[in-house]
């Protein structure tokens, strides 16, 4: 039997610093090579399909009236790209509305911060770094940097060693021609407040310009949007439509235009429900037995769909079914379907019955039952939306205390009415508190399950942490350095990388379960959720586990004899923290050269197809095919918001301007490519008018704060007290300026100034009631309020027509069928 020792692998105890140098080195060279082979793999695949699948790559730029006034992309492989280049600003609020144009900003400020912290890294840290304290490529640890082999009674892991590492850095440390002062700890203080002071100078002016903008861009509507508020904490004598429009003109802000209460709808959206539940599956039982198959125009389907909305209510649903069999049964000769039914005590009985029979007659009494109810009178609930004659008095309205009680008609603004989730509109104030408190405790269970998750994940980092668990796989890794690279670095970067793809979905289901009014609100708590998962999990906790793997030998022996030697544990704990530079580099070369491409190819929407055409069977699935990707800004924000907070924590170490390097392409390369898919290629429906600024800015000041901690503890750990405790003042100062930030500039973000509503001064001879991109839209309004038009407050279900039967037209033979359902070509 083969005993091995865990201590003799390279990046053991014994190990020396050159062969972890070589292994870090391998692993980043390896890193960049399939990154940037799988990049440009993705990057010319699209450039191929691009002008062949325009139905995806130009979806947007095709459906949506708001997107066709940007310039046509040319077919060429890469004649697009400049094209895409040249779009201004101004263009991208006009066509993709304020929070492409918040999400675009952020990466902008994110590359000016980057560029000039990378000038700083490459031309004063770095060089200091390599002539007085050995730094050398690629980064590692710069206390194991050093090379003790001529004078090793310094060597850290000496037990004759006198002075520890850290204290002699103070003094003066000599290895052979190199030596360091203690003084250059300075560079870590000044550098900190340097930084700090750009990411705020950053923050604010970015800030005053959205700002600017939102309220030039919003101060010029007068949708029915902009003049409608969102009235809850009704009280029950109130609640009715006369009752609230008295009590609102009574405060003398304006005169009420029309006022909606939401009321118990729950019966009729079930049965609504139900209804399309039950109209697919006969639209599929006709497919089958008519034979039919997909045909002519996707797009013409499209557009018939959308238009289907405006079919009159009382329109007959189903034509004569008798004549219909008759006429199918002798000329297609095709067999009616069958599905069962099920009946008796717990419904352990059932039979089979013809599949067309039974679920029309399901339609007929839904549609029966649905026209009696929509007559019913609905128990009134505590909101109601509230639609003024001007935005001033909307304005004056939420950003004032209508009532004396506390938690009675409380104003806020609306929602767009396509954007209410009349679901929850019924729902009761203690049913959303016990939502909201329930999905907090999920959060947090699945915290504790994602640390679990994380701890195996985390060792791979370590060949020593393999080796406790699977020996023969450690030492095998230990022989081929490129093996070692993909298991310790590639394989950690890539699982943390699905990881940030597939969580985002458990919780936006969660997001969407908490009661929320709006698919605006939703998204904004979709991204706090995914950045708490992404900087608590992915960064903070990682690091721990990862820097317990890292050092996991000298972490084991030390805490043993902890009571001996306590600051050994923090020294070693520290110099391990920064071991996991060259960990977070590979991360962001995956993310930026490796996946950003395939964000281009809609990888997977590419790959999903196959499977969704393969189910598709009726004319509706088929429609549904063709629909634009819809671009979720809680998917993408947080994980583009981790990368800078792991570029600014990491902005001044001694591997800072590798960081900073990659960091910088990451924003550069992200920017183009969101860009193009925000413009051209995906949907995205939700509009919370720049809402999402406010939750990038507190993300940001985090992420100051976090750096701000870490840098004050590797100093304290260093002994560099006075400079360790100078770091508190800016600590103090950072979140000093949150609270002024948000007292400042959060109003602005969240309402309309009533200056702002003059159209004449920042319009000039636009004439009242156009907006400034008049000419940049379709129908002269803002995009993000371009998808009411014609809609009002009110649930669809009480209004919308009861859809017909939708089947296609040709038959695979090419013969026409003219009686039945209602047909289409698809």
């Amino acid at each position: 039997m083969v005993d091995y020792n865990c201590s003799l692998l390279s990046n053991g105890e014994g190990s020396a610093s050159s062969d972890q140098h070589r292994q870090d080195q391998t692993a980043l060279y390896t890193q960049l090579v399939i990154s940037i082979a799988l990049g440009l793999v993705a990057f010319l695949t699209f450039c191929t399909l691009r002008p062949r699948w325009t139905g995806l790559y130009a979806a947007r730029k095709r459906q949506k009236n708001a997107a066709s006034k940007l310039p046509a992309l040319p077919d060429t492989f890469f004649g697009w790209i400049p094209v895409l280049y040249k779009i201004t600003e101004d263009q991208v609020l006009a066509s993709a509305g304020l929070d492409a144009y918040v999400f675009l900003s952020f990466f902008k400020m994110a590359t000016k911060f980057l560029a000039v912290t990378f000038f700083f890294a490459l031309v004063i840290i770095l060089p200091v770094n390599v002539h007085y304290m050995n730094y050398s490529f690629p980064p590692g640890n710069s206390l194991q940097a050093l090379d003790y082999s001529s004078n090793p009674e310094r060597s850290p892991s000496s037990t004759s060693s006198l002075i520890p590492a850290t204290e002699a850095m103070l003094v003066m440390v000599k290895d052979g021609s190199k030596t360091y002062p203690s003084s250059l700890l300075w560079m870590y203080v000044v550098f900190t407040y340097l930084f700090t002071s750009l990411a705020m100078y950053l923050l604010v002016t970015t800030t005053q310009k959205i700002i600017r903008i939102r309220q030039e861009y919003l101060g010029s509507q007068t949708t029915v949007t902009d003049r409608t508020i969102r009235l809850s904490g009704i009280p029950p004598e109130l609640r009715d439509e006369e009752k609230i429009k008295e009590t609102i003109e009574n405060l003398e802000i304006g005169k009420v235009e029309s006022v909606i209460l939401c009321r118990n709808w729950k019966e009729l959206d079930d049965m609504v429900a139900q209804r399309l539940v039950f109209l697919r599956k006969l639209e599929e039982a006709w497919t089958v037995h008519l034979g039919y198959t997909r045909a002519g125009s996707t797009q013409a389907s499209r557009q018939r769909a959308q238009s289907r909305a405006a079919v009159r209510e009382d329109a007959p649903l189903l034509e004569d079914g008798e004549d219909n069999e008759q006429n199918e049964a002798e000329t297609y000769g095709q067999d009616r379907p069958k599905t069962r039914i099920w009946y008796g005590f717990l419904g352990l009985q059932s039979h089979r019955v013809d599949a067309i029979d039974y679920f029309e007659e399901r339609l007929r009494r839904l549609d029966e039952q649905i026209k009696s109810i929509r007559k019913k009178e609905f128990k009134p609930m505590p909101l109601a939306f509230v639609t003024l004659d001007s935005v001033a008095a909307c304005q004056m309205a939420v950003q004032a205390t209508m009532d004396p009680n506390p938690m009675q008609l409380l104003a806020n603004p609306a929602p767009a009415p396509s954007d209410v989730v009349w679901q929850n509109t019924y729902l009761t104030r203690s049913s959303r508190i016990t939502r909201a408190w329930s999905v907090t405790l999920i959060i947090l269970i699945l915290t504790v399950f994602w640390t679990a998750l994380l701890v195996p994940i985390a060792g791979l980092v370590s060949l020593k942490s393999i080796c406790s668990v699977w020996p023969q796989l450690a030492f095998s890794l230990d022989s081929n350095p490129i093996s070692q690279s993909l298991v310790a670095t590639g394989l950690p970067t890539a699982l943390i990388s699905l990881l940030t793809v597939l969580v985002p979905f458990l919780y936006y289901w969660l997001s969407t379960q908490q009661g929320m009014l709006s698919q605006g609100e939703v998204e904004m708590s979709l991204i706090s959720k995914n950045f708490f998962f992404t900087f608590f999990n992915l960064f903070v906790l990682f690091t721990i586990f990862g820097t317990a793997s890292i050092s996991y030998a000298k972490f084991s022996d030390t805490l043993a004899g902890a009571s001996k030697d306590a600051s050994e544990i923090a020294r070693k704990l520290a110099t391990s923290l920064q071991d996991l530079d060259y960990f977070y580099i590979n991360l962001i070369i995956l993310q930026a050269l490796g996946l950003f491409p395939f964000r281009l190819l809609e990888f997977g929407s590419v790959a999903l197809y196959p499977i969704t055409l393969i189910g598709a069977k009726t004319p509706r699935d088929y429609a549904e095919l063709v629909q634009p990707p819809v671009f979720s800004y809680g998917f993408y924000l947080p994980q583009t918001l981790l990368i800078f907070v792991i570029c600014t924590v990491y902005s001044v170490l001694q591997s800072s301007w590798l960081i900073l390097f990659f960091g910088l392409v990451y924003f550069l390369i992200g920017n183009f490519i969101y860009k193009y898919q925000l413009l051209y290629a995906m949907d995205h429906r939700q509009h919370s008018t720049g809402q999402a600024w406010l939750i990038i800015c507190n993300c940001v000041v985090v992420g100051l704060i976090v750096f701000e901690v870490a840098m004050a503890g590797l100093l304290a750990l260093r002994t560099a007290f006075y400079r360790s405790i100078l770091i508190i003042p800016l600590l103090a100062g950072t979140i000093w300026f949150s609270i002024f930030f948000r007292r400042t500039f959060d109003p602005l973000m969240k309402f309309i100034a009533l200056r702002s509503l003059d159209s004449k001064a920042p319009f000039g001879d636009v004439s009242p009631g156009e907006s400034r991109y008049e000419r940049e839209t379709d129908r002269g309004r803002s995009v993000d309020e371009d998808d009411e038009t014609g809609l009002r407050y009110i649930n669809p279900s009480l209004v919308i027509p009861l859809e017909e039967v939708w089947l296609a037209k040709s038959r695979v033979n090419g013969s026409s069928h003219t009686d039945g359902p209602r047909e289409e070509d698809v």
